[in-house]
């Protein structure tokens, strides 16, 4: 048990949340000084949803999915090359370079299933996302041959509609489609007349080839983390391209959670004619968040070796909804976050915010998947698309 990280995590679960609590009352303390502060409220439900989300972070520290002694100077050299391949390219000055125009694809194979409470179809096509030529990490990337082909989880409404609601799921989901569907309540919005989509992350699911779900996504190597955000956001806009080809898609919003917040966010900022955009516990900026829940002993030797530095932030500049501007209009731009998420933070949602323009925000007092029981989380979607024409249109 003293060697395996997530036994260490899980005794330290409940001095981490006490602490979590300590320092958040400490915060809210100012709030009435600066409008940008949420006060959060220390109860015994905040309190059992942020010790849930420790003891979730422990169990994620697989030994099998810990950096070897090998990876960190490798990983340092990839980002060091692919930053200077990245800056002589111009992307770093205007990130949004890096980023292709997908088109909607050709080739797509449709499979009928059913879950509980609806019908949905399986798509799957080739994804055609590559990185650069000369890109340090390329034949890495593509070594994972199952994740050449994207797939996405389909769910029409019974109404003759227009209007689609475009979905990325949360790290580690992506395989059951019963679950992906129902993290976005599609069987209810199917009812009330509109169309879902949810679309599988790289790496995830049936693209991760056998693999631990995300894993050569999430990766002390951030130039991994980088091309499967950029592939992400390059298969979410294909998606989007066949639903406007194929299905006369006249509406269409965003919708993600965690990792999926971040994928939409950056898709609102390479995306036109979105009608909206949620970003749900976002997460929106990677190499910070592997800093926060690193290990000390790896983060010792990543700092030792420059890998989670300013090498891996000017990297994923190219990747960053925080480095490009949301083309979504102010009022079709919407962030909810938790008050207790320590998996993605509430910070990363408030920064998300502030870049937006402090469009509207929802906050609930629970961790990172405690927005799924929480009623004004479920009105403020609910409001969000009623708004911005996605259900009034239907």
């Amino acid at each position: 048990m003293a060697a395996d990280p997530r036994a260490l995590g899980i005794l330290q679960a409940a001095p981490r949340t006490a602490a979590f609590l300590s320092r958040a009352a400490a915060r809210s303390a100012g709030a009435q000084l600066d409008d940008a502060i949420v006060p959060v409220r220390a109860t015994p439900a905040l309190a059992a949803q942020v010790l849930l989300d420790e003891v979730m972070i422990a169990a994620f520290r697989h030994p099998r999915l810990l950096p070897g002694d090998a990876d960190y100077p490798r990983a340092a050299a990839d980002l060091a090359a692919t930053r200077d391949v990245l800056a002589a390219a111009g992307c770093l000055a205007d990130p949004a370079s890096y980023h292709g125009a997908p088109t909607a694809p050709d080739l797509v194979v449709h499979r009928h299933g059913q879950v509980p409470g609806m019908r949905y179809e399986h798509l799957a096509f080739p994804s055609g996302w590559e990185p650069g030529p000369d890109e340090p990490g390329r034949d890495r990337w593509l070594s994972f041959t199952a994740n050449r082909t994207a797939h996405a989880w389909i769910a029409r409404a019974r109404a003759d509609t227009q209007c689609w609601l475009v979905c990325v799921h949360g790290f580690g989901m992506g395989s059951n489609p019963l679950l992906d569907l129902n993290a976005f309540r599609a069987a209810q919005l199917v009812h009330q007349g509109l169309n879902v989509a949810v679309v599988v992350l790289p790496m995830h699911g049936r693209r991760a080839g056998g693999r631990a779900p995300g894993e050569g996504f999430m990766s002390i190597n951030l130039v991994d983390s980088m091309h499967g955000l950029a592939q992400a956001v390059w298969d979410v806009r294909r998606v989007v391209a066949l639903l406007r080809r194929d299905e006369g898609a006249a509406t269409v919003g965003l919708f993600g959670h965690s990792l999926g917040g971040h994928v939409v966010s950056l898709a609102a900022a390479l995306e036109d004619d979105l009608a909206c955009v949620i970003a749900g516990i976002p997460v929106v900026d990677l190499p910070d968040l592997f800093r926060r829940h690193s290990l000390p002993s790896i983060a010792r030797r990543a700092e030792a070796h420059g890998v989670l530095g300013s090498l891996a932030d000017d990297v994923h500049r190219v990747v960053s909804p925080l480095s490009l501007r949301c083309r979504v209009p102010l009022e079709g731009r919407f962030v909810f976050g938790g008050l207790g998420d320590r998996m993605a933070t509430f910070g990363q949602a408030r920064r998300l915010w502030l870049h937006w323009g402090r469009p509207r925000l929802a906050t609930y007092e629970g961790g990172h998947v405690g927005f799924y029981w929480s009623g004004s989380v479920r009105r403020f979607v609910a409001e969000a698309l009623a708004d911005t024409g996605l259900l009034a249109a239907a």
